[in-house]
């Protein structure tokens, strides 16, 4: 089991447990109540309102510690003409939702607070993706909250909040969704989101036969490479249909034994996209605590040490460990 009383551990459990339960009560909120389906204010607005949470958490327990997440807050700085404002109705939104859990929250703390996570990366930081998933969330299915600590190149703790995931592998609406967690030598575990709950051992699958391994794919079509995502399929002779999913809750089924493969292939009109390591740091670390292995597609180990994204990488593999060379094998016949 790991050690629940390292600060580090708890901290983490607490901020991605409640920054995931705040992004839930935005969901039910206010994309059941968009106008349009091109509506994106619900997302933006959980968005900030998750990232605003977790710094204030962090700056409590780790004030020296920085945050290196996806957004800022200058967008919320300006009125909806674009000039400068006190408090946009954006920030007001934003605002509310922060109030939930910590009610002392004011317009110009949450700016303050979400611009914590412009920090660069040191030796040891915490990366944090308020919403991993954003179409995901829209559509109500899967989208995580990710939050890792890195210390020297190395992922020591990643956790992940799915709240519509029960049991690390269930999508269910409904349920009272997971809280995914992996520390360095310690396992990967997961228990209810809602809590408090007991922490149940993920295993990555023993599966060996890769005609029978099920992958994991994006729905976004934008993000990979449909055509050598199908040719890749064909290589390795799977008979398994493939699950379509959202967010790094990919890495919680993987972990889970339930899937048995991902790709993050390169988009043919993003030849040269690098992926932001808070879409990789904790889901990463959960699987190989699991198990199971991920690297690029040339089989190299990710690289936290370059800055906000993995500019020595490309795409990523993640498999059950035992598929591993076999995938590899089978991008290199697809020059992928």
């Amino acid at each position: 089991m790991f050690n629940h009383n390292q600060p580090e551990v708890k901290f983490a459990l607490q901020a991605t447990r409640q920054a995931a339960l705040l992004v839930r009560q935005v969901q039910s909120e206010l994309v059941l109540s968009s106008l349009t389906k091109d509506d994106r204010s619900p997302v933006t607005v959980a968005d900030f309102a998750s990232q605003a949470l977790v710094a204030y958490l962090l700056m409590a327990v780790f004030p020296d510690d920085p945050l290196v997440a996806e957004e800022d807050a200058a967008f919320l700085r300006i009125s909806s003409n674009g000039a400068a404002a006190d408090v946009s109705p954006l920030l007001e939104q934003v605002t509310y939702f922060v109030q939930r859990f910590l009610p002392q929250a004011r317009p110009d703390a949450v700016c303050d607070w979400i611009d914590r996570g412009k920090a660069a990366p040191a030796s040891r930081f915490w990366t944090l993706d308020p919403i991993d998933g954003t179409k995901g969330f829209l559509r109500g299915d899967q989208y995580a909250v990710a939050l890792a600590l890195v210390e020297d190149g190395q992922v020591a703790l990643g956790a992940l909040g799915c709240p519509h995931l029960d049991d690390g592998y269930r999508p269910d609406h409904d349920g009272p969704g997971s809280l995914v967690f992996a520390a360095r030598e310690q396992g990967a575990w997961v228990t209810s989101l809602g809590g408090p709950g007991e922490f149940e051992r993920l295993r990555a699958s023993r599966r060996e036969d890769p005609s029978l391994a099920r992958l994991l794919r994006s729905f976004e079509s934008g993000h990979t490479n449909v055509d050598q995502i199908e040719t890749f399929i064909n290589t390795l002779c799977i008979e398994v249909d493939s699950t379509r999913m959202d967010s790094q809750a990919k890495y919680a089924l993987l972990a889970s034994g339930k899937a048995d493969l991902m790709l993050r292939l390169l988009s043919p009109s993003q030849p040269d996209y690098h992926e932001k390591i808070w879409d990789q740091a904790a889901g990463s670390l959960i699987l190989e605590q699991a198990g199971g292995k991920v690297t690029d597609l040339d089989g190299k180990q990710l690289d936290f040490t370059t800055g906000r994204t993995l500019v020595n990488n490309r795409g990523v593999l993640a498999s059950n460990g035992i598929l591993h060379t076999a995938a590899l094998q089978a991008l290199k016949a697809i020059h992928a």
